[in-house]
């Protein structure tokens, strides 16, 4: 199973919260908040739902309540990882 990577998750925020955030930003800044990249509850919502159509798994309960895109990559990867 492969991991997700902050490509992917920029591409996710963009298509299932409406922010775009560069694969860059994340990369340099992995703990800024979701809150403040504009991404809220909701957006983290679709952002896990795509996740698992995506990849068949259901993802942690925990991933919606990620407040950075580094705990979030790190949780679902992780379970990933898990389930490989």
């Amino acid at each position: 199973m492969p991991q997700i990577t902050v490509e992917e998750l920029a591409a996710l925020m963009k298509k299932a919260a409406g922010v775009t955030v560069s694969p860059q930003h994340l990369k340099e800044k992995p703990d800024t908040g979701f809150d403040v990249l504009g991404v809220d509850s909701l957006g983290l919502l679709g952002i896990v739902g795509e996740l698992e159509n995506t990849h068949g798994t259901p993802m942690p309960v925990d991933a919606e309540r990620c407040k950075t895109p580094q705990q979030f990559l790190n949780l679902v990867n992780s379970t990933l990882m898990a389930g490989a």
